[in-house]
């Protein structure tokens, strides 16, 4: 008799695991793969939305990986405009609302995938329905926003919150010619920063032309008489809005797990183990809406990033039929342009190790992307948290201009193998003036924090 599999969210975790399953019984009488996807869009690149919205990517298919109609061709069953409502684990079914008939109907499994991402927070302030407010995760919202710059010529816009979409979508906007500004209720922009490296990025955004208003939140939201945005006042000022972008984050998309009697955990997101299944037999689940286990921290966190979705996508692929495979967990690698700096961080900040329990010491050292004397040398600051009693690499932080981001990436090994600060200070790392001075600004910051553990 040919198994069901069932999929929830057609973007990366989904159709990595629809994908992967299918690699593994090719043969549709054995395996017969389903997916359901309320937008049009499936396997697209969220993180290149801002630059789509920028303009520096033109059309909207250049973020699309495999289309609709590739996965088809692969042998899935993708159904676009189909929206899951319903959950209902006794009879093994979904219910399915078509968007474009309206109608409904109850889709049986044997096997249901879980990969309904996150949500942009909007939180309950006043106003906050009018239109021109937008919160910016699928492609679709993409293409809102990009039909809104261009046919309605904004001239003002405001971004609520510093997160790190919220960041690129505001440089994204100045690009575009709107006078933006940014309204953060913290001390810094990406609260995932420490202060002093996050200071850094408030400074590149003015220095660019952003207006940067810090401590600050958004009270309410005033619009016009069609119902258009207009303002966005906080506790000093009101400031003018054709366009609000919402950067205050995301949140999992769980109630169809929750409604189920699927179990959430701490974070909120849907519990799984490391071979991604739920607690419920037959269920698993990928993706920005589930829980992972920080390898440095130990403890449950919920990060939405497509590097991971696709990861989990994958162990599931495997694990649905019948092979073993594993998440072995997170450690918050994040990248990202704002403006003519790069910033990265991994591991553990100052706050988040002290919120762990860690005994540790922590150093910033200044230094440049390439040999002092090459052309294009710019300043780069690089970050690190160590164990104090261990040496042990916890966490690293770096913003500098071009050159300086993808050094997180040797912290980031560096971390998840649990290395001493010490061992990393003498790793063997390139060197051509170039690209790095003849000590490497990631060497550098290991060895000064190395210092402060002896």
């Amino acid at each position: 008799m040919t198994r069901r599999l069932v999929v929830i969210g057609g973007d990366a975790g989904g159709m990595t695991a629809a994908a992967r399953a299918r690699r593994r019984v090719p043969d549709p009488s054995d395996l017969e793969i389903v997916a359901f996807e309320r937008t049009e869009f499936t396997s697209y690149s969220a993180c290149g939305i801002p630059y789509f919205v920028g303009d520096l990517v033109h059309d909207v298919d250049d973020l699309v990986a495999r289309s609709p109609q590739e996965h088809r061709q692969r042998g899935l069953d993708v159904r676009t405009r189909h929206e899951v409502v319903a959950i209902h684990l006794d009879a093994r079914s979904v219910r399915v609302r078509d968007l474009g008939r309206g109608d409904e109907r109850d889709e049986p499994f044997d096997d249901l995938v879980i990969a309904t991402g996150a949500s942009p927070r909007r939180p309950p302030i006043d106003g906050i329905d009018a239109a021109g407010i937008y919160g910016v995760q699928t492609l679709a919202d993409g293409v809102t926003v990009r039909r809104a710059v261009d046919d309605a010529r904004p001239e003002h816009a405001v971004v609520v919150g510093g997160g790190y979409v919220g960041l690129e979508l505001a440089e994204a906007l100045h690009r575009r010619g709107l006078r933006v500004s940014l309204v953060e209720m913290g001390a810094h922009p990406m609260p995932t920063l420490d202060e002093d490296i996050g200071a850094l990025v408030a400074d590149a955004l003015r220095a660019l032309g952003i207006d940067v208003y810090l401590n600050e939140a958004a009270e309410r939201f005033e619009a016009d008489a069609d119902g258009h945005v207009r303002s966005v006042v906080t506790a000093s000022r009101s400031l003018p809005a054709d366009l609000v972008v919402l950067g205050l984050g995301v949140k999992p998309n769980v109630a169809l797990a929750e409604a189920a009697g699927i179990p959430l955990g701490e974070t909120g997101a849907i519990v799984t183990d490391e071979r991604m299944s739920t607690p419920v037999p037959g269920v698993w689940a990928a993706g920005d809406c589930v829980e992972s286990r920080h390898r440095v921290s130990g403890g449950p966190v919920n990060v939405a990033l497509g590097t991971h979705a696709n990861k989990q996508g994958r162990v599931v692929g495997t694990n649905v039929t019948g092979g073993t495979a594993v998440f072995p967990g997170v450690i918050g690698t994040a990248v990202s342009k704002v403006c003519e700096y790069e910033v990265a961080r991994t591991g553990l900040t100052e706050r988040e190790a002290a919120a762990a329990g860690f005994d540790f010491v922590a150093a910033t050292i200044e230094s440049t992307t390439r040999a002092g004397y090459y052309p294009g040398a710019a300043p780069i600051k690089v970050k690190v948290v160590a164990e104090r009693a261990s040496g042990r690499m916890l966490g690293a932080q770096i913003v500098g201009r071009e050159g300086a981001a993808k050094r997180i990436d040797a912290a980031a090994v560096a971390i998840w193998n649990e290395m001493p600060v010490a061992e990393v200070a003498s790793l063997d790392l390139s060197y051509a003036p170039p690209f790095s001075p003849v000590w490497d600004p990631v060497l550098v910051a290991a060895r000064k924090v190395a210092d402060l553990c002896e």
